[in-house]
């Protein structure tokens, strides 16, 4: 398993599914569609993403956080 950060390639909106992807080994489209079909269930999805997209650092700027 790689650091979690945002990279800066391979980014749509912010970078977290990418970031997701990378960490789990999987291809950052199937995190996508794990993301979209996730949100048809009731839960905090999008302020999970945002939460993530704020607390995550950007690949290069910052040392990881986890």
């Amino acid at each position: 398993m790689s650091a979690l950060v945002r990279p800066t390639d391979g980014r749509m909106i912010g970078g977290v599914c990418a970031a997701l992807a990378r960490r789990f080994g999987m291809s950052a489209r199937t995190m996508r569609v794990i993301f979209v079909l996730s949100c048809l269930l009731p839960g905090p999805q999008f302020l999970l993403y945002i939460a993530l997209w704020i607390l995550l650092p950007t690949e290069g700027k910052a040392k990881p956080a986890w």
